[in-house]
């Protein structure tokens, strides 16, 4: 006989339906407790019991709980809006931290044995709402210190790109103090107090930054360089080089000027992106002559300036070689300054010297146009041989560039320097000028598009005459590139 299978027991089986409904009611009860002590939190109170319920349920937000209720005392009160009188609701707006830095130094330099000028970058919305200031202490090494071993001085702040900025603008802060500072060999530091000043109806509102601007070691001031001749006759300031550049055209700019400027010259390019290394493989000879300076500024876009800080690179150019030359020129590397026929630069420059600034004349060149008879052979010939026809479109505005007296100069901009000490000359009489090849500095390819024969032609509704003044250059160029450097860039890539 089989044995028996056992019974089940029916009464636990029929009891599960009703353990499950009280699980269910007591997990409900335990979310909604739990939610209700969450929001208790945001409620001030003194009972311990939301915060046992939330350690218990919710022990990360505990935790974060915790962190909020240590936060410091200076936490930023809420303003409310308000319903005026007339039935407008004033909106508050409550604003939190920085939008942008009080200050960014590039650099800060000497301007004489009791003068300093500090250049860098402000918050644009600072200085056109607010009324930042200044400060400038010497605090000299050695002494007793603390402040009555300083000296102070308020600091006077250029805006030269005003109307340009973006974001930041360029501030070049200037400190002259009562006395010599610095002179007496024991060597000392620039400290800088920049304030926010407060603006619109955060007037009340005062911070304060505070940085060491300038540190010179004992013994490292010799008070004779602000007099002593300078070492070169002229520099040139580079603006922010930047994008695909054309080796072939650096090359053939920077022949054509070492050869203009002469032996006592000096150039300084700002690599802003721009000197890849096809660029540099055409700086690197005149490099290696001491002829040329690369400093690489590709920080400087975390920034952002009027066209990758232009007018921040060319103040801080000033002040760095301030009394290193006679004269510094300001433009770009798509434009070749020209002498008339039998004018040295050297007595052109003599006659001007009166004059801490003069502007030039621009001759703007057709980027595209070529003549028919120099079809098939444009590959070999360096862009002044081959764009040879200028714009003579009148009444329009041209742009200038100019030279500066740089000890005359407080700050400069990108066309001309507006805070010069003394009168500045716009006509020259055509002894000098500078042509323009627009267009064509970051062109890697042949640039001529169109070959036309004839000496006056109008192209895309402008008028264009044939002007070979450059062109009648080139050869000369090219043997004192050859002269200077020999053949290490014949294979030079457009």
């Amino acid at each position: 006989m089989a044995k028996e299978k056992p019974k089940e027991d029916k009464s636990s089986f029929d009891a599960v339906p009703w353990s499950c409904t009280d699980m269910k009611l007591l997990l409900i009860s335990l979310l909604s407790l739990c939610s209700l002590a969450t929001i208790f939190q945001f409620f001030p109170s003194t009972s311990g019991f939301s915060t046992t319920v939330i350690t218990s349920c919710f022990p990360k937000l505990a935790s974060v709980s915790h962190n909020l209720s240590s936060s410091p005392p200076d936490v930023h009160p809420l303003r409310e809006e308000q319903l005026g009188s007339d039935s407008v609701v004033r909106r508050a707006f409550n604003p939190v931290g920085s939008a942008a830095y009080l200050f960014v130094q590039m650099g800060a330099y000497r301007g004489g044995s009791n003068n300093f000028a500090i250049v860098g970058l402000a918050s644009k919305p600072l200085h056109v709402f607010a009324k930042p200031q200044f400060w400038c202490e010497w605090q000299p090494h050695g002494g007793p210190g603390g402040d009555s071993n300083s000296t102070f001085a308020s600091g006077y702040s250029i805006l030269p790109d005003w109307g340009y900025g973006r974001v930041y603008t360029v501030v070049v802060v200037n400190c002259t103090f009562p006395v010599d500072v610095g002179l007496d060999g024991s060597g000392g530091q620039l400290v800088v107090h920049a304030t926010t000043g407060g603006g619109g109806g955060d007037r009340a509102v005062q911070t304060e930054e505070r940085f060491v601007a300038v540190e010179e070691a004992p013994g490292s001031v010799n008070a004779s360089a602000f007099s002593a001749p300078p070492k070169y006759d002229y520099l040139y300031c580079g603006s922010s080089l930047y994008g695909d550049l054309s080796p072939q055209r650096i090359r053939e700019w920077m022949a054509y000027h070492a050869r203009l400027f002469g032996e006592r010259s000096h150039f300084v390019f700002h690599d802003a992106g721009g000197v890849h290394p096809g660029v540099m493989e055409v700086l690197r000879p005149w490099v290696e002559k001491g002829i040329v300076t690369v400093q690489d500024i590709r920080e400087q876009e975390r920034f952002d300036g009027y066209y990758h800080n232009q007018f921040l690179v060319v103040n801080d150019c000033l002040h760095r070689y301030k009394f290193m030359a006679k004269w510094i020129f300001f433009f770009d590397v798509d434009e070749f300054i020209y002498l008339a026929p039998k004018t040295n630069l050297d007595s052109l420059l003599a006659s001007l010297s009166p004059y801490p600034q003069f502007t030039m004349e621009q001759m703007p060149m057709s980027s595209k146009l070529c003549r028919s008879t120099d079809h098939g052979k444009t590959a070999r010939m360096w862009g002044i041989e081959k764009m040879v026809y200028r714009d003579v479109k009148r009444r329009v505005r041209r742009d200038r560039k100019y030279a500066i007296q740089p000890r005359s100069a407080f700050a400069t901009g990108v066309h001309m320097s507006q805070n010069v000490a003394g009168r500045s000359l716009h006509k020259t009489d055509g002894r000098i000028k500078y042509f323009h090849y627009h267009g064509t500095i970051a062109a890697r390819r042949d640039p001529c598009e169109e070959f036309v024969n004839a000496t006056a032609v109008t192209y895309d509704g402008t008028p264009y005459v044939l002007d070979e003044t450059l062109r009648r250059v080139a050869g000369a160029v090219r043997r004192f590139e050859h002269k200077m450097i020999g053949s290490r860039l014949a294979r030079t890539r457009q």
